[in-house]
């Protein structure tokens, strides 16, 4: 049987194909680390504390992991999450963490183990595998490395070769921290941090507490929200204060991807009916689907990419949502479809190529059926990698497999690793790395690329098309 190391991690298994894809990894292992969509707060760069406890890093705040052990009948209390009500829950980092050890099992072929083990080894240096029996010791070897200077934040950032790291914020939030990052000077050696236009929580009727969002708007934006033509220019103020604050992208996590084209008319009057908190679902639902017109409109204007998030079911877990709040685990993914709801936007601004629009997806049914022929088809798409429940060396050959046939390699913009896990970042990239590096390797065995086209193309999926994609490198 052939010899293999760790670094030959999710690579093929028969050996030439192995070989080549050593050689194509290697390359991409070169490249400094685009990060284009995700959730780190950017206190933790802004304030470069010290990270908590082990178990306050790694799994209170990680709702895959602590979904996993509630499919289990563990509450997540018992894990230290947050409750909405401030009641009591687990605050020793110590027992939390043996509480997750002792389900260390239930993870077994998951991409969050895969995750943590390498988090622990790449990351801390931490090589004693994870079990009841080891947990207090590998918490004290993790404990013991945070207490260090070369784990806080800012030097993290710095080891990982993060070239840029895009946050998301709502349009109600001041910018504060990125303020900070700039007032200090700060994004790193040969790297920055900025930040992305994220407006769900002023755009969907349905958002809790919505009403009193818009009005927040108006003084955040010193614009009045009370019509919505002044809605609009908030919004447009928003955008305006983002892109100052080096944001290159918006995102927009709606529930499906329809799109609508109603009349100025029209759409005030919908907004006008979800400001008397008139509005139902269906109301809700057409006001998402034009405003994703308006906003397209907008970064016409204001050369925004729009990152177009459909297709979970938010809250789905009631329970969890009454007690926990949001983002804790509770969403589900849905069935999505994508070529008649996209069509109104497609119609006005698809083929401008002034217009980037990236597309994800929790549903891959539509890699093949729906998303590659659409992204083939228009200047202005381009295909977001898996994420979330997708986000897993399977999805990933996958989503290589079914859309490169059909879009190619250059209607997509590279790998995002949509994380709140600041120390999960290196370790993401690195498996989309190795899952792509297997794929072109394929493809030279095969004899359908050359070897040097596929050196090229491991560094653009890599390096060159986020950075491209997401306009990083005008603003360098």
């Amino acid at each position: 049987m052939p010899t293999t190391t760790r670094s030959d991690l999710l690579l093929p298994a028969e050996p030439g194909q192995r070989a080549l894809a050593r050689e194509l990894y290697a390359l991409a292992a070169q490249q400094p680390i685009i990060s284009p969509h995700g959730h780190v707060d950017p206190a933790l760069l802004a304030e470069d504390r010290p990270f908590p406890d082990p178990a306050r890093l790694l799994i209170v705040p990680d709702h895959y992991l602590t979904r996993m052990l509630l499919s289990q009948g563990v509450p997540p209390a018992e894990l230290g999450v947050p409750t909405v009500d401030g009641s009591p829950t687990e605050t020793d980092g110590r027992l939390v963490w043996r509480r997750f050890a002792a389900h260390w099992h239930l993870f077994r072929g998951t991409p969050s183990r895969l995750w943590l083990e390498q988090t622990f080894h790449d990351v801390f240096g931490v090589t004693t595998p994870l079990s009841p029996a080891t947990a207090d010791a590998v918490y004290d070897e993790l404990a013991a490395r945070l207490a260090e200077p070369e784990f806080r934040p800012r030097a993290l950032f710095t080891r990982f070769g993060i070239e840029v790291l895009a946050t998301t914020e709502s349009p109600l939030d001041d910018l504060g921290q990125h303020a900070k990052l700039a007032a200090d000077g700060w994004g790193g050696p040969g790297g920055r941090v900025v930040t992305t236009f994220r407006p769900d929580d002023v755009v969907d009727m349905e958002f809790d507490g919505w009403a009193a969002n818009v009005d927040r708007l108006a003084e955040v934006a010193g614009v009045d929200t009370g019509t919505y033509a002044g809605y609009l220019d908030a919004l447009r103020q928003r955008r305006a204060a983002f892109v100052a604050a080096g944001a290159t992208s918006s995102d927009h996590g709606h529930p499906t991807a329809r799109t609508l084209a109603l009349s100025d008319a029209e759409a005030a009057a919908l907004y006008d009916k979800g400001r008397r908190g008139a509005a139902d679902a269906a109301d809700a639902e057409a006001f998402r689907a034009h405003m994703l017109l308006e906003f397209a409109r907008m970064s016409l204007d204001d050369g925004l990419v729009m990152q177009l998030h459909p297709g979970a079911v938010r809250n789905h877990n009631r329970w969890l949502h009454a007690r926990h709040g949001r983002d804790v685990g509770g969403d589900v993914p849905q069935a999505t479809e994508y070529v008649h709801a996209l069509a109104p936007l497609l119609d006005a601004h698809g083929n401008d190529p002034r217009l980037t629009v990236v597309l994800y997806t929790l549903d891959e049914d539509t890699f093949t059926r729906e998303l590659a022929p659409l992204a083939g088809g228009y200047a202005a798409l381009r295909l977001g990698a898996p994420w979330w429940f997708l986000d897993s060396p399977e999805v990933l050959r996958r989503f290589r497999e079914t859309v490169t046939e059909t879009a190619g390699f250059y209607n997509t913009a590279g790998f995002v690793d949509d994380t709140r896990a600041f120390c999960s970042i290196p370790v993401r990239h690195d498996v989309a790395r190795r899952v792509d590096a297997g794929f072109l390797a394929r493809l030279v065995a095969e004899h359908r690329l050359p070897a040097d086209e596929a050196a090229e193309t491991i560094v653009d999926l890599a390096y060159r098309l986020p950075r491209q994609v997401f306009k990083f490198g005008e603003h360098s």
